[in-house]
C-alpha cells in the first residue's frame, strides 16, 4: 500500500466495496454497501499488511476512507 490509490484498491478487493478514488473523502455511511463489518474486516487487514496495530478507538472516529488511509500510513 504505497499511495491512496492503492489503498482504495485494496478496500474494492478484499472487502467489495464498489469505490473509487473519487470516494476517499466522503462519509463512509454514503458509501455504497458501506456497514460495522467492513470497518472491523478493514483494520484487520489493514494490521496484516503494515504490520503495525491501528488504534481503533481512531478508527471507530473516522469520518471517511481518506482518514483511515492516514491512520494506516502514519501508524
Amino acid at each position: 500500500m504505497n499511495d491512496l490509490e492503492d489503498f482504495i484498491a485494496l478496500v474494492r478487493d478484499e472487502l467489495g466495496v464498489p469505490v473509487a478514488v473519487e470516494d476517499a473523502g466522503r462519509a463512509l455511511h454514503d458509501l455504497p454497501g458501506w456497514d460495522s463489518l467492513h470497518l472491523l474486516r478493514l483494520v484487520t487487514v489493514l494490521e496484516a499488511r503494515t504490520g503495525r496495530s491501528i488504534n481503533v478507538i481512531d478508527l471507530l472516529e473516522a469520518p471517511s476512507l481518506e482518514f483511515i488511509y492516514g491512520l494506516a500510513a502514519t501508524g
